[in-house]
């Protein structure tokens, strides 16, 4: 079923369980990290946050030494989002509670280290789901917040539009409510923990329905059109994801969708059970094999398009179609990670971005395992807004060594596939490795400026740091 290959678009986004304090086996060093392990460093300690009071201990702590200050969750940001070298990194994934629930509104407030599982299983005895989230539930909403998440449903766009309010702890210890009409509204969300800590949010849910899955393969440029006539204008269909082809028979050609559409019997109750993953050991063999030859990436795309094909007309409820929690998706090892990359372009550029895109490829070595496609609604809400049009979403997998030399081969290849997106007219995911310059964030986000002019004025000591933020600020 979808839940269980979802995961493979988005990894090691899911794939290894850090620990406080990690240590970084591969490179020998006593240091903390998150799920890439390109990024290893020394930090002062590590805190739990399970009372509003011990944060705010931490924030005079902070203070009195002159510490910075780095919040974390699960810690699946891959480029120093949740972490600063000789800091005070927060770990909120304790701080989990379901402070309310409305059912008749259609609301819940949760703390910010709750997860969407923790959501889902709370709602759905009431008949009701959520509306954005990511392909896995397995993150706490205080980072999906900071990360202004997306998902695969093609009618409510990016989280921001679910937010109702969230309480916020600033630099200073004042704790503020901050609602959409607010100025630090649209900061805080998709602002990677800058501005201060995310105590609780409200959220709007909706109603959870029953969808049949259907499975259509086509070619690259067939894309397009297909998207529009038969999924943006078709009322029915409710969500939606693509894969394009990484195998080296078809390389960046053959495609497949998959569209979860409304049922006219919404007789839910003999599939309302929440279900957990699948597959999990041939899922894990198959991304072996395609992480170290031609011949794997080629199976796995014919195996996961007959599979998904076998699935159509099978009923799914919207919980569990947003429900995944990767465990088969776990990889260690000592000589390369996987990461991530995202990019956003407009839909009608699709066919052309394609094309320009697989030209540059086929002359790199690039370790290309996966590319799960969804669609965003424009929107512009938040300072950093990665959709400024109605965009299709590409989330590259990509496999590549810990050695210098692979790195930098990495960063060169992804810094010109960012270009290629740029020339579209697209924008990139800001999340992953800041392999990107200055530069081209603030050609893909024109708010730049303003975000980082928000940031000094809220934290002007700059207690909240991060590397995303070493790497970007402007001021």
């Amino acid at each position: 079923m979808d839940r269980s290959f979802d995961g493979i678009c988005a990894a090691f986004f899911a794939s290894v369980s850090i620990r406080e304090g990690q240590a970084h086996k591969r490179q020998g060093l006593d240091a903390f990290t998150d799920v890439s392990h390109l990024m290893p460093v020394k930090i002062k300690k590590v805190v739990q946050g399970k009372e509003i009071e011990s944060l705010k201990e931490v924030l005079e702590e902070a203070k009195e030494k002159n510490l910075p200050i780095s919040i974390a969750g699960k810690q699946h940001s891959m480029g120093g989002h949740t972490y600063y070298e000789n800091g005070i990194v927060l770990d909120m994934t304790k701080f989990r509670r379901i402070v309310s629930f409305n059912e008749k509104k259609k609301t819940i407030r949760v703390q910010s280290g709750a997860t969407w599982d923790d959501i889902q299983k709370y709602v759905n005895p009431y008949g009701l789901a959520v509306k954005v989230m990511q392909s896995q539930n397995i993150f706490t909403i205080g980072g999906s917040l900071s990360a202004n998440a997306h998902g695969r449903d093609i009618r409510y766009g990016s989280l921001i539009d679910t937010v109702r309010s969230f309480t916020l702890l600033k630099a200073d210890g004042e704790i503020i409510t901050v609602k959409p009409s607010d100025d630090l509204f649209t900061a805080v969300i998709g602002g990677y923990g800058l501005f201060g800590v995310i105590l609780d949010v409200e959220l709007s849910l909706t109603k959870d329905e029953l969808y049949k899955m259907e499975t259509t393969s086509l070619h690259f440029d067939e894309y397009t059109d297909y998207f529009q006539k038969h999924v943006k204008n078709n009322k029915e269909v409710r969500m939606h994801l693509a894969r394009i082809s990484t195998a080296k028979t078809n390389f960046l050609k053959e495609m497949y969708v998959t569209n979860y559409s409304l049922t006219s019997d919404q007789q839910i109750d003999p599939y309302r059970e929440l279900k957990e993953d699948q597959l999990v050991i041939p899922l894990k063999f198959m991304l072996g094999l395609s992480r170290r030859f031609d011949m794997g990436k080629d199976l796995l795309w014919n195996l996961q398009k007959k599979y998904f094909q076998s699935q159509n007309d099978q009923l799914i409820t919207r919980n569990n179609v947003m429900r995944s929690d990767s465990a088969f998706l776990e990889y260690e090892n000592e000589s390369d990670t996987d990461v991530l990359q995202e990019y956003f372009v407009p839909v009608d550029r699709f066919r052309a971005y394609i094309d320009d895109m697989r030209s540059f490829l086929q002359q790199e070595e690039l370790n290309l395992m996966n590319i799960t496609i969804r669609y965003v609604q424009k929107n512009e809400k938040a300072d950093l807004s990665y959709a400024k049009e109605d965009m299709f979403a590409l989330v590259l997998l990509v496999n590549y060594g810990f050695e210098k030399e692979e790195k930098a081969e990495a960063e060169r290849v992804i810094r010109q596939m960012t270009d290629i997106t740029l020339r579209h007219h697209g924008s990139y995911y800001l999340p992953y490795m800041p392999y990107q310059t200055k530069a081209q964030m603030k050609q893909a986000y024109p708010k730049t400026d303003l975000f980082f002019q928000k940031k000094k004025q809220a934290d002007p000591d700059g207690r909240f740091i991060n590397y995303f933020y070493e790497r970007y600020n402007t001021q």
